[in-house]
Formats: C-alpha cells, structure tokens, sequence
C-alpha cells in the first residue's frame, strides 16, 4: 500500500460519482493523497478521465464489478478510505460494507436507506470495532446537515456556558434548490419494495440508535413552523421527504453520545441529554402553502406504491446514471436553518441556539460530492483529530464519526456554518 493515504471511489462513473471523482482530483489536497476510480467497465472510466479531464498518471483508474465479492475484497484491500456511490445500496452495499469492516478499512457512503443502515449495524457494527473500521453511512446531503447542526449547536452551548447543558428541542428549517438524479429515483423505487417487517423495522422510533429510550418524538404533521431566537420571525413549512432518513440517523447520533457520557464523564463527552427531540421542515414561506406541499408529497409517495403509476413512472423519469444539467447543479442552492433549545438552566428560561448551514450549488449532487470527499478526507488525512471514540471503529454517524474536523473542511470547501446563541429576550449571549 502506498505511504499515502489511498481513497477508493466506487461507483466513479455514476452520476455523483464523477462529481466525487472530478472534485477530489483538483482537491487543494491533492498531493496527500492517493486516488483509485473504479466503475463497471473500461470503456466507461476511459470516457470518464476524458469528461472530466482525468490526468491518468496520477489516478488510477480500476474495473471493479460490486457483484464479485472476489473484486470488491481486492480494491478494498487497497484502500484507506472506500467513498461508495453505488446504490441502491440495499441491493448493492452490503458486501462492501462487509468487505471494510472485515479488512479493517474505513468507509462513506451516501445512502438514505434507513433499512439497510439498519442490517449493517446488526451485521458489522461489532466487527468493524474489532477491527477498527470507521463505517459512516449517509455521509452527504443524507444525513451531514440534520447530524451535524444539533452538535454544532451543543458545541457552541458548551464553549458559550463553560458547561454541559442539556437540550430540549432541536429543528432544522431546509431551504433548498435542487434536483432528482436517477440515482436517487432507482433508491426511491427500491424502498417501495421492502417487506412489511423491512418497513416496520425502519420506521421503528430509535430504529438506528443503541438505546430506546429517548423523549418521545413529535408526529409528521401537515404544517410546520420554528421561530428565529434572533428576529421572532417564524419559518414555516412542510413535511420534508428526507425526514425519516434524518431523524433515524440523528437519532443513532443521540443514542452514542449518551452511551458514551454514561461510560465516562459526562462533563466531558459532548452529548444532548435525555431530553432531545429533533425534527426538521421544507421551508414553503407560508403556512397554506406548507399544507399544499406536504399534500403534493403524500400523493407522489401513493403513486410510488401502486404498481401501475409505479412502471409509468420508471419509464418517463431519469434513468441511473442521469441527472441535471451543469448549468442547473449551479444554480442550485442549500440553506440549512437549525433552532436548538436547551432545557431550562439554573431555573431560569432557555437558552436558544441558531445555526445555519449554507452552500451554493446543487445540494443533493454538486454539494453532496463536497460532503462525502471531505468526510473522506476527515479520515484520511486528520485521522487522529477524530473523536476517541470514532478511532475505535465501528458504524458511526457523521456527527460522532468526524466531531469538529468535518465542520471545518467543510468551512474551507465552501460550506460555512455559523453559529450563535441567544437568551429568550433575542439578545446573545457570548
């Protein structure tokens, strides 16, 4: 293996792939690392360095079939770090997630398939500790931005404070311009397809977490509202599709940091306390509108579920390996708006914390390639920066996987986060 690190990208001639691939071979980092592309074929990775400009001589480019365990072990044995796009990953995934953890290798992924996250953990959770492999599935735009904001929040609490505080609720307000790859149109139809005990498993409150019992969460409702701690603005809103992937993986993230403050001390471990509820909204600007919304989605998902809409739709929306323009992936846009509350301290009111994550560009594509690369890279070249815990392996969630190094590369790839907190008055604190 060589001296430098080595990033395996699976999936290379995907659509987010090569968005992954043309991102991390003009990284500021370049030099540090080294840089594997792997696809189906030859003839698909050639016309990939040639798309994006590929200079072979300092990437190598790999044929790696994901249905031979036989070729999936060889690149992963290869390997610091396996950046997998290659989904759906229910389908897919599971070998390579066995072959990581089996082989002591780190891994991301940008699944949204709560189901599946849900059979890595009962299958390598243990192994993956064994060995010290760092699984971190949803590395991207499912699930960076619900995962981190509560902990930038309880972070910025604690540096504010001087003391561990315990939260209340945490919301994050999505405001986002963007569009569907056929990708995630095929992850879609999949999901469709689980057994009733699949989907019951999935939609299990805490389905992801190492404990149960967490404060009871709010229901999925029609509207949605949150106000601003700073402006008394109120944000409204729908129901948001990718909130029963989101809330499962915060919900792991919850469970962890409250498992590890009980091992140790919990002064020192950066944890939410008993009491967190997360949930999160599509920002609509009004509330009749919000209703609407959430109306549109709910039709969309019964469509998905009958056969006959389901073949139709197969045929007339993109196909894997398509999705939208450049000069659409540009124009889009993310703001991630998140509004944590504490619990009462001292016998006093709450204090509120807003933070707000922003990008400019297409979140679930050209975004979520910064995502994933520099979640990779928070492994590859700041390994020993990470959370104690996360250098024991296992599989993890960005927020306990990467701690403060993934806000910070993040920072520097264009994604900035900020963070305040305010007394109940609006004046703020710190």
């Amino acid at each position: 293996m060589s001296a430098k690190p080595v990033l395996l990208v699976l999936g290379a001639t995907g659509f987010t792939g090569r968005l992954v691939a043309r991102y991390l071979s003009t990284h500021r980092d370049r030099d540090a690392f080294e840089l594997i592309l792997s696809g189906r074929s030859q003839r698909r990775l050639d016309e990939l360095a040639k798309d994006i400009a590929l200079d072979v001589n300092s990437v190598e480019l790999k044929v790696v079939d994901v249905t031979s365990q036989e070729e999936v072990d060889e690149a992963v044995g290869r390997a610091t770090v396996v950046i997998n796009n290659v989904g759906p990953f229910s389908i897919w995934g599971s070998p390579v997630v066995e072959s990581c953890a089996r082989q002591g290798v780190h891994y991301v992924d940008l699944t949204g398939e709560t189901n599946w996250i849900v059979k890595i953990i009962q299958s390598s959770h243990f192994l993956a500790m064994k060995t010290g492999a760092l699984i971190v599935p949803s590395s991207a735009f499912d699930s960076v931005p619900a995962d981190l904001l509560p902990y930038v929040a309880a972070k910025k609490l604690r540096e504010v404070t001087g003391k561990h505080v315990d939260l209340d609720t945490s919301v994050s307000a999505y405001s986002i311009r963007g569009s569907l790859s056929g990708g995630t149109l095929a992850t879609v139809f999949a999901a469709t397809s689980l057994s009733t005990a699949e989907a019951k498993a999935a939609m299990a409150p805490f389905a992801l977490s190492p404990s149960t019992n967490g404060a009871a969460q709010a229901a999925s409702r029609f509207v949605y509202r949150v106000r601003m701690p700073d402006t008394k603005k109120m944000l409204s809103g729908s129901f948001f599709f990718m909130s029963p992937t989101n809330r499962p993986l915060q919900q792991r993230s919850w469970g962890l940091l409250e498992m590890e403050a009980a091992e140790g001390n919990s002064e020192e471990v950066l944890h939410y306390g008993p009491h967190l509820k997360y949930d999160e909204f599509f920002v609509t600007g009004s509330r009749v509108l919000g209703f609407v919304v959430t109306w549109m989605q709910v039709l969309a998902f019964i469509g998905f579920l009958i056969p006959p809409t389901r073949w139709f739709l197969k045929r007339i929306l993109p196909k894997p390996g398509e999705g939208p323009s450049e000069q659409s992936m540009q124009n889009g846009r993310m703001k991630v708006t998140n509004v944590t509350t504490t619990v009462p301290i001292d016998g006093s009111t709450p204090l509120h914390v807003k933070t707000v994550m922003e990008g400019k560009g297409d979140p679930g594509y050209r975004l979520a390639a910064v995502m994933i690369s520099e979640a990779a890279l928070s492994i590859a070249l700041q390994f020993d920066e990470l959370p104690a815990w996360a250098r024991r392996g296992g599989v993890l969630t960005p927020a306990t996987a990467f701690g403060d190094v993934l806000p910070k590369r993040l920072d520097g790839a264009g994604i900035s986060i900020r963070s305040q907190v305010f007394r109940a008055d609006g004046s703020l604190v710190g």
